[in-house]
């Protein structure tokens, strides 16, 4: 999957879309070892939808974090200004 596509999903898409791309990397793995898997480059293309997810779901758990972070500065600030008057 591209990036763009991936961008416009939900996160719990996201997982959904890691934990099946996991269980063909692991089916692609098997049939590579047992020589039954014509091409190869399957392999390459579902490690980068993986990766592309990852990077998603770790974007968004920074950005959370870091909104999260501000709200407590605007709570630790305006409970200091009231503790000030």
């Amino acid at each position: 999957m591209e990036l763009k596509e991936l961008k416009k999903k939900k996160i719990s898409d996201l997982h959904r879309i890691l934990r099946e791309q996991r269980d063909k990397l692991r089916d692609l793995r098997f049939k590579d070892a047992n020589k039954q898997l014509k091409d190869v480059r399957q392999i390459r293309k579902i490690k980068q939808t993986i990766s592309r997810c990852l990077t998603l779901l770790n974007s968004e758990k920074i950005e959370s974090e870091k909104t999260e972070n501000r709200k407590q500065k605007t709570d630790i600030s305006t409970s200091s200004e009231q503790a000030k008057k």
